[in-house]
């Protein structure tokens, strides 16, 4: 089920980016070609490039592409690797996850409730529709966290 959610969100992002380069190109030239351009295009721009950051984190993590600092974990034995990412997920990713779960539900009805909208003329409605992928992305990464520490618990044991 985790694999299936995470394989379906990597399309849509892929897709969303694909939108986001089509949208990126058809704005620049209606802007410096026909000194025409839109509030609202620009920050649906901003809005895919949100979807694009926040669904991938949990790819990343997938594919062991995320940020690491590999100064002492590339040295360490395969069983030492492993219970550095299990103590990884128990104590950073999943806390981290479920405090942004947390907060973000309540972000995301608090804009919905006040009807937030762009500031700007011109601009999207609908705010909470964007705010809510923040707990949506972190909901998907504690889901990808826990297969990864079944995964590394596996890995650990087998060592």
């Amino acid at each position: 089920m985790i694999k299936k959610i995470g394989k379906y969100s990597s399309y849509f992002t892929a897709s969303i980016l694909a939108l986001l380069v089509v949208l990126i190109v058809y704005d620049a030239t209606a802007r410096y070609l026909f000194s025409s351009g839109s509030t609202a295009l620009q920050e649906l721009e901003w809005h895919f490039f949100d979807v694009v950051i926040l669904l991938s984190i949990a790819y990343t993590l997938k594919h062991n592409s995320h940020v690491r600092v590999d100064i002492f974990y590339d040295n360490f034995s395969p069983k030492i690797q492993a219970l550095v990412n299990i103590l990884s997920v128990i104590f950073f990713i999943l806390p981290l996850s479920f405090l942004i779960i947390y907060i973000g539900i309540g972000f995301v009805e608090l804009s919905y409730m006040q009807g937030e909208m762009s500031s700007d003329p011109g601009g999207l409605a609908h705010r909470w529709i964007v705010k809510s992928l923040m707990p949506l992305s972190f909901v998907f990464l504690a889901l990808q966290s826990l297969e990864l520490l079944y995964e590394e618990i596996q890995k650990w044991r087998n060592s």
